[in-house]
């Protein structure tokens, strides 16, 4: 039996290891005869933390990873390279190399005698 294979959109990589990926589909309403989007989410197995929020990702059916993973990312963006920096990793190195905030205002002594 060969397996299943999903496109989708990935909507979280909050998890080490895993991201969930959103799959659409649309289907005929049997009243209406309109053409309804459904949707659902899967945990998806990336070994190298590579997709982040947003990328469109294909995924293949697996053995069971853990208690609800049981796909794997087969590929993605060409740009989604095990080098990209997700966007709290670069907040935090552009925070880090900014050094301590500068506010611009400088000390003013008072002025007299007043000591």
């Amino acid at each position: 039996m060969s397996k299943r294979v999903l496109q989708g959109v990935v909507v979280s990589d909050a998890c080490d290891k895993t991201v969930i990926v959103r799959v659409e589909r649309r289907v005929m309403h049997p009243v209406y005869k309109k053409f309804v989007t459904r949707s659902k989410k899967y945990a998806a197995h990336d070994e190298n933390n590579r997709y982040r929020s947003g990328d469109v990702v294909r995924i293949e059916e697996s053995r069971p990873i853990s208690k609800r993973k049981c796909w794997v990312v087969l590929g993605g963006p060409a740009d989604a390279a095990p080098s990209r920096r997700s966007v709290r990793q670069t907040a935090e190195v552009a925070s880090a190399e900014a050094g301590p905030q500068d506010t611009g205002l400088e000390a003013v002594e008072p002025v007299g005698g007043a000591a």
